[in-house]
């Protein structure tokens, strides 16, 4: 992997509706030592390693999105610190930082997230987002068919203190941890940390009815100010994304929604996503992707090409998307796994 000093200069990525790309979610693997009930079904078929970017291929892609103007990188997965020597990759990342790149940051389950603090804190990181659906030790195993909470209780615990900034994402599932958000709410709260709730997406059979999952984070919502006072923000954050952040009076907390069913935030849409394996997909909610691998292992000049694809890319970015729950049964409009798309 390279090093050095990176500075961009490239033209800005731009789609076809004015949005500027300036946020790239990077999968670096499939896998996940977790098996989360709405993400993927008990018994995955993960990728051949063949298919998957190197950890330098992956490198490559990210500081060609840089060059074009993007600002944030977030490494996910599956989950990206069961792959192997990922330390090197965020060290090597960690050079774009104040070189075009304002940050670099991660989603994770957090069950290795103790071990690999003082390396991300190395690389740069100063954020991490904590996938986190439940404290009760018996629903975390049934949500995730294996997960110890434990393991990312103290995961949490060791980057909160090493300094890094925190903040928990919770899916909002109708029957497994509804009645539990908001004591999720308080415990985040108090320990300094924002919450994210999403609702289930429909990507990929997992085994399970999504319809059964789904709740619509309204609902949630007006239950939650039966109990406290929610005043939303209304200048956007840093990172906020597709967040729409309130500020509970009673805990002091901020607390957003992700709502790609219940009210489409697509207007403001500034990010892409890379899979583990090259493809480019310029919506989560749509299946129309464009081929980095090919450009990187079979071009003449891989810069170039990985340049065309990528303008490629903006002019084929959809103005939205147009997510939809479907009951057991029925097959599903997008096949793919959350897993191998990137979260």
């Amino acid at each position: 992997m390279a090093d050095g000093e990176f500075l961009p200069g490239k033209s800005p990525l731009v789609d076809r509706y004015g949005r500027q790309i300036t946020y790239l979610r990077l999968s670096v693997t499939d896998r996940c030592d977790l098996r989360c009930t709405y993400c993927m079904s008990e018994r995955m078929s993960f990728l051949p390693r063949a298919e998957l970017l190197t950890l330098e291929e992956l490198d490559r892609v990210a500081t060609a999105f840089v060059s074009r103007g993007v600002r944030k990188i977030r490494i996910t997965g599956g989950e990206p610190l069961v792959r192997k020597d990922i330390g090197s990759l965020f060290h090597s990342l960690g050079r774009l930082v104040g070189q075009g790149l304002d940050e670099l940051t991660l989603t994770t389950n957090g069950t290795l997230l103790a071990e690999h603090v003082d390396g991300l804190l190395q690389a740069g990181v100063r954020r991490v987002n904590v996938s986190l659906d439940a404290l009760d030790p018996e629903k975390f195993s049934q949500i995730t068919r294996r997960g110890d909470v434990s393991k990312v209780l103290n995961g949490i615990e060791a980057a909160l203190s090493a300094g890094l900034n925190v903040k928990i994402n919770t899916v909002a599932l109708k029957h497994q941890n509804a009645s539990d958000i908001a004591g999720m709410v308080e415990w985040a709260h108090a320990k300094g940390m924002d919450m994210t709730l999403i609702e289930v997406m429909p990507l990929g059979d997992t085994g399970e009815d999504r319809m059964d999952q789904y709740i619509p984070l309204p609902m949630v919502r007006d239950v939650l100010e039966t109990r406290w006072t929610l005043s939303d923000e209304t200048d956007a954050q840093p990172g906020a994304g597709p967040s729409r952040y309130t500020r509970v009076r009673e805990t002091g907390g901020r607390l957003g929604f992700i709502t790609p069913l219940t009210n489409n935030f697509c207007a403001g849409c500034n990010r892409v996503r890379v899979t583990c394996t090259g493809r480019i997909y310029m919506c989560l909610g749509q299946d129309d992707h464009i081929d980095l691998r090919a450009a990187l292992r079979e071009a003449p000049d891989p810069d170039l090409a990985l340049d065309a694809a990528l303008n490629r890319a903006m002019f084929a970015k959809p103005e939205k998307h147009d997510f939809e729950i479907k009951r057991r049964g029925d097959v599903p409009r997008l096949p793919r796994h959350m897993s191998t798309t990137g979260g």
